[in-house]
């Protein structure tokens, strides 16, 4: 699948989806099944489609209107399924192949199968057609619009996401729509500031009208004709606003208090944990694994609903088209009928999931301080376990952690090496036992016996 992915257009795709989720809330796009790379991805503009709820609250409902010229029209749906019209600009050729057509489509749930022609076996349909007019089936023109493509789908093409949502919206909110009047104060005050540096820099002026009669002017460079000024012995030009400056510093510093509400909104500090404590020296690690924790638990809700809006579905279409264009193999016994779970991999689930490893980290110094008052402590814990699951939370490559089979294996050979080492430890021993027991028999102590038979003779009375 990750293959299909990559000789496909979804990466690409799936990229404006995330662009479209964050600035407008709402995000569609498209999967077909294509036949050289098995899926192409198609993102509808936002603006251009509608989105409606099924009873279930689903967003399964999708309309839109949107325009090809009439070269993509033959091209996507078919001369013959094209108006007189489109097939008049087609056959004529050149600049007529770009006149742009309006086209309508729509995707919804087959609950109607007999009305709209869709065979029942089918849970989705789908419709195209030339907005004002298609082709008829008796050739002419049919001004109740008829289709240019009609067809059924097993699964749902539209796949419909949303950042966030208030009761049974069918549209979702957006960091971007919480941001925008910020963002508006943002661009309003970065074009004062412009204006204050031009006046700082080239201010507005004033001259005596005897030296040239000019209308006033309080633009940037600007001349302004005062009476009066020579007979004051002020003759010349000087500044409109006299002394006064613009407040350029205040500008400046309100500006960058807007710039980190904005970055707070879109959820920037959340990525920026450790940078946050640069100003601070006694910084301990629990505080900053509770600084992550407490930041990923916001973005919870809208990582879930990524989850099953968007890439269940993503995965459920892809490997339903695989599966009918034979392109995967057929599954290994062990798989074979049982249901896959999917755990998705991402620099913030990853980010998660080692904010979690802070409780494995605490539970671990607990038991280890507790040794000295009872060595058994560690008994409660699986230490294997454990250090599996710290490096599974940590991202880890599996390999860097061996297998249970080979852990064993290990476990055995050491205590197979200890034993041998045991055993030849007592042979040791025995040999030196030995050795010093033929040396005692043979020192002579007098009246015929050795030091051996003395001893054990001596041991007997």
């Amino acid at each position: 699948m990750m293959l299909v992915f990559q000789e496909s257009n979804f990466y690409n795709s799936v990229a404006i989806v995330y662009f479209d989720l964050v600035v407008f809330g709402t995000a569609v796009m498209l999967i077909y099944e294509d036949y050289d790379n098995v899926i192409h991805c198609y993102n509808p503009c936002f603006g251009e489609y509608y989105v409606d709820n099924d009873g279930k609250m689903q967003p399964l409902v999708f309309f839109r209107e949107f325009t090809l010229t009439v070269s993509q029209v033959v091209d996507q749906f078919g001369f013959d399924n094209c108006s007189d019209q489109i097939r008049r600009l087609y056959d004529e050729q050149k600049a007529a192949l770009t006149r742009e057509i309006i086209v309508a489509h729509a995707i919804e749930p087959n609950d109607n199968p007999d009305k709209f022609g869709v065979p029942a076996h089918f849970k989705f349909r789908e419709a195209y057609w030339e907005w004002g007019g298609s082709t008829s089936p008796q050739g002419g023109v049919n001004y109740n619009p008829g289709f240019l493509r009609k067809r059924g789908f097993n699964e749902a093409p539209n796949i419909c996401v949303r950042w966030d949502l208030v009761s049974n919206d069918a549209y979702g909110r957006s960091p971007g729509m919480d941001a925008l009047p910020d963002i508006k104060q943002l661009q309003q005050e970065v074009r004062r500031k412009a204006q204050a540096i031009d006046k700082t820099v080239n201010p507005p002026m004033v001259a005596d009208v005897q030296l040239k009669n000019q209308p006033a002017s309080l633009l940037p460079g600007g001349t302004t004709y005062v009476a009066g000024m020579m007979q004051t012995g002020n003759a010349g030009f000087a500044p409109v606003y006299g002394n006064w400056k613009p407040g350029i510093a205040e500008i400046s510093e309100d500006l960058n208090e807007i710039r980190q509400r904005i970055k707070t909104i879109f959820f920037n500090d959340l990525f920026q944990v450790i940078s946050q404590f640069q100003t601070r020296s006694n910084v301990s690690a629990t505080e900053i694994d509770a600084r992550r924790s407490e930041a990923m638990v916001m973005l919870g809700p809208v990582l879930e609903r990524i989850q099953y809006e968007l890439l269940d579905p993503i995965i459920e279409r892809t490997f339903a088209v695989m599966v009918r264009a034979r392109v995967l193999p057929p599954p290994p016994p062990e798989i074979a009928g049982q249901n896959i779970d999917i755990e998705y991999i991402s620099m913030l689930l990853t980010a998660q999931l080692a904010s979690a490893t802070s409780g494995i980290e605490r539970t671990l110094q607990l038991a280890g301080g507790l040794i000295g008052a009872d060595p058994g402590v560690m008994d409660n814990l699986d230490l294997d376990f454990a250090i599996a699951k710290y490096s599974t939370l940590m991202n880890n490559d599996p390999r860097l952690i061996r297998s249970p089979d080979e852990l064993k294996a290990i476990r055995q050979q050491r205590q197979q090496q200890a034993q041998a080492a045991q055993q030849a430890q007592q042979a040791e021993k025995a040999a030196t036992m030995a050795q010093a027991g033929k040396t005692m028999s043979e020192i002579d102590v007098g009246g015929g016996e050795n030091l051996m038979s003395q001893l054990m003779g001596g041991g007997g009375a």
